[in-house]
């Protein structure tokens, strides 16, 4: 069988197979594939999100004077950039029909 949890973080569901893919049956498998590309077709548009606010950081960052607030809009821009990278490590995540 399979689920979905919601990463927080991510802001998207992730798939989570609790048997071997090739012990799930072809309709399992379809069935999670569907799921998968329907979530998967979000994620450009939650990159562009994340970008917005990445550039909106930058601005404020390039007009900030207090050190301290300059290092948390730094922190908040790493974040942000590692969700980034995620999300790309998981748009790429393919998963295969098998035939058995």
């Amino acid at each position: 069988m399979f689920t979905f949890y919601r990463d927080n973080r991510l802001q998207i569901d992730i798939p989570v197979v609790e048997h071997l893919w090739e012990d799930l049956t072809l309709s399992e498998q379809e069935e999670l594939l569907h799921r998968w590309e329907q979530i998967r077709s979000t994620i450009p548009n939650r990159i562009i999100e994340i970008e917005t606010l990445i550039m909106n950081k930058q601005f404020q960052l390039s007009n900030e004077e207090n050190f301290d607030h300059s290092c948390d809009l730094n922190s908040q821009i790493a974040e942000l950039a590692s969700i980034i990278n995620d999300l790309w490590l998981w748009y790429r995540k393919s998963l295969l029909i098998t035939s058995k």
